[in-house]
């Protein structure tokens, strides 16, 4: 079976009934920003909060009754296995999941709730790619159906519900739609779709920058795996994009782009606080993608696919440090403070502006010694007020060293 159009249209109108349809939201304040009008297609309101329900269900529902009997299996880092596990309570199908051990705590939780008593959860090495490979074995082993996260054409068709819902609801045709790429099931369900029925369409890949599997793959005219990733956007953190995915996407994808993970973070914070919209790390890589084509969106019509909701609250504090440290507003030094009584006092008074926040501080006093190393995390309201406190420092003489740009030393500390 070819990824065509017939296909998708087949599938989605058998699977109406089961799939929410998610609204299309025109944003107000990246519409004034980018000088453009700017849609949300809110994938992170479907059932189990991500489209990856729509890959699974198409799926699983087009198995046979004797396929179904035996069981399933999936491999996920949490919305993949949402999916599954809503379809396989819904339709009385025993599955088993296996998830990395990096996997956010409530993306657990919501995969066992959701499938209820037929649900066998496996937590399984570091990585995607490491539950993969231990979800193949044991699917092997026990003769079930083992249910592909992005590399399997009936996921990918339906993964391109996305699209036609998106021309349904538009009325017209986009210029630019926007999409997070992991394994790419959803970048070629989407560009399958859109190419077909509006070939002008520019559909760009967003990429976490510490995973670029298919950006590296595109580069290299193959796929490749990568051989160390950073696991932060568990959504769209794997070492290798399907080979399916891969074919589809190099004829049809306009461009990838990578973004910082703190990017990342900075803009999940900017769409809680002024649209009230909680998305994943995975979730938001459309909306993070649009900066770097400001000058090409600008009075155009674009569609950013919100692909997932899914945040563990327990992650917000490292999600807002990774937001401030991006943004330049959070600077750690040490700072060797002189031995004697009033040092700190000298040091509030004459070199912390009148803004600036001291949010970390670890001092021990070692009696021994004439200058007493001190760890400062200092918050500025605005990132050009680092000249002015290191101008401070220096003038009054303040020992010091900066930490943020010193690579290991730095993430080891913070």
């Amino acid at each position: 079976m070819s990824v065509t159009l017939e296909n998708i249209i087949i599938d989605y109108n058998n699977r109406a009934d089961f799939i929410k349809t998610t609204p299309l939201e025109r944003n107000v304040n990246l519409s004034d920003l980018f000088e453009a009008n700017i849609y949300f297609k809110r994938e992170d309101l479907q059932v189990v909060r991500s489209y990856k329900i729509r890959g699974a269900y198409n799926k699983i529902a087009s198995l046979s009754h004797e396929e179904k009997s035996k069981g399933i299996v999936c491999a996920s880092a949490g919305n993949h296995a949402q999916g599954v596990a809503y379809t396989c309570n819904a339709l009385r199908i025993k599955f088993s999941v296996f998830m990395p051990a990096s996997t956010p705590s409530q993306k657990i939780a919501q995969v066992r709730m959701f499938g209820g008593e037929f649900c066998n959860i496996v937590i399984t090495g570091d990585t995607f790619d490491d539950a993969y490979l231990a979800a193949e074995k044991y699917c092997a082993e026990n003769n079930q159906v083992f249910i592909h996260p992005f590399n399997d054409k009936k996921v990918i068709v339906g993964q391109a519900g996305v699209a036609i819902e998106i021309l349904r609801q538009l009325n017209t045709t986009p210029d630019f739609v926007f999409l997070p790429i992991g394994g790419g099931g959803l970048a070629a369900g989407v560009c399958s779709a859109l190419k077909s029925t509006s070939p002008k369409t520019k559909i760009i890949g967003a990429e976490p920058g510490g995973a670029p599997s298919m950006t590296k793959s595109l580069e290299a005219g193959k796929v490749v795996s990568l051989i160390e990733i950073d696991r932060f956007v568990d959504g769209a953190s794997v070492k290798k994009v399907g080979e399916l995915c891969f074919d589809i996407c190099q004829d049809k994808l306009y461009k990838t782009v990578t973004v910082a993970e703190g990017k990342i973070c900075s803009d999940i914070i900017k769409l809680y606080n002024k649209d009230a919209i909680i998305v994943e790390p995975a979730g938001v890589l459309s909306v993070s993608a649009l900066d770097s084509f400001k000058s090409e969106i600008k009075g155009k019509t674009v569609v950013c696919i919100i692909s997932g909701g899914n945040n563990d609250i327990t992650r917000m504090e490292e999600i807002k440090e990774r937001a401030l440290l991006h943004d330049q507003l959070k600077h750690y030094f040490i700072i060797r403070f002189p031995q004697r009584a009033g040092a700190l006092r000298e040091f509030l008074n004459n070199v912390l502006g009148p803004n600036d926040d001291i949010s970390f501080f670890e001092y021990t006093k070692k009696s021994s010694r004439e200058k007493g190393p001190a760890l400062i995390g200092i918050e500025l309201i605005d990132k050009s007020d680092l000249e002015k406190l290191i101008s401070r420092m220096e003038k009054h003489s303040i020992i010091y060293e900066y930490l943020n740009p010193s690579g290991d030393l730095f993430r080891y500390l913070i």
